[in-house]
């Protein structure tokens, strides 16, 4: 997805006009990390107040399309395309499978597909589904572009469905002492693997334990200048009030005007103060 524009970067000084297009591309996040040190990145899309997603009557989640854009999607992928693997979930395989949201199980853009060829990764990320219920269906284009497909889960999960996935030939991590997913034992496998860059798309749940566990080293982070309100909304964490391992320290912030049409957006990167963060800063 070529997008021909610029953005106005705030920060780091001075502020200047820069393009869009390949703006996350040229941080080489797949060279960031290693395989006992993997660089572990997330991003989020969320409104002035702190909207990521909103509950329809079925308490299922969606994002409003009126905050959406092809900047955003754009730059979304090009995060994407610098990853070994995802980190997705079973929340989002079953909205996948109903229909009710779009896939990005792939990278499809031919400049980001080249891009991963030419920098020697594989032609597409594996992908790792976190689920506690193990209750979701595998989308039939994991199989089509033959993608590596994990399946993590906490020790106490159901039996049965454990048996099931095992089965059918899905390898399984467990990442946890109780039925759910916990972020440091999921990337200490996930570096045993030899996975270097790891795209967290798994949402606040995933990012929350993987923030406490002091594992994240990027938060990409797109903020609408839109007010969404509704009463039944997620946001960005789940759990308890953070301590010190909630501090963030801000890389770069991005202006776009008028995107969504009428408003405009932000585009900012925060690291969070540890060792590998200083060389992803160095990128910028």
């Amino acid at each position: 997805m070529s997008i021909h524009k610029n953005l106005l970067r705030f920060y780091p000084h001075p502020c200047k006009e820069v393009p869009l297009q390949d703006l996350y591309l040229d941080h080489d996040l797949h060279k960031q990390g290693t395989t006992g040190s993997p660089c572990v990145y997330a991003n989020f899309l969320s409104s002035l107040d702190g909207r990521i997603a909103l509950e329809d009557s079925a308490q299922r989640t969606y994002i409003p399309k009126h905050i959406t854009t092809d900047s955003d999607f754009g730059l979304f992928m090009e995060l994407h395309a610098q990853a070994d693997c995802i980190i997705t979930h079973g929340g989002y395989m079953r909205a996948l499978g109903e229909g009710r949201l779009g896939n990005i199980l792939q990278v499809k853009d031919k400049h980001l597909a080249e891009w991963r060829r030419n920098n020697g990764l594989q032609a597409q990320p594996a992908v790792i589904i976190a689920s506690a219920s193990l209750d979701f269906p595998i989308h039939n284009s994991l199989h089509k572009h033959a993608q590596t497909v994990y399946i993590a889960t906490g020790k106490n999960a159901d039996p049965n469905r454990i048996r099931y996935w095992q089965d059918l030939g899905y390898p399984m991590l467990f990442t946890g002492e109780d039925h759910t997913v916990h972020g440091a034992p999921l990337i200490h496998q996930l570096s045993g693997l030899g996975y270097k860059s790891i795209y967290l798309v798994a949402g606040p749940q995933m990012l929350d334990t993987v923030i406490r566990e002091k594992q994240l080293s990027r938060l990409y982070l797109t903020i609408t200048h839109q007010l969404i309100g509704g009463k039944d909304f997620r946001t960005l964490l789940t759990g308890s009030t953070l301590g010190p391992e909630g501090n963030l320290i801000l890389e770069a912030q991005y202006y776009e005007q008028d995107s969504p049409p009428g408003s405009g957006q932000f585009f900012m990167q925060f690291g969070l103060g540890r060792p590998n963060n200083a060389e992803l800063g160095a990128t910028i």
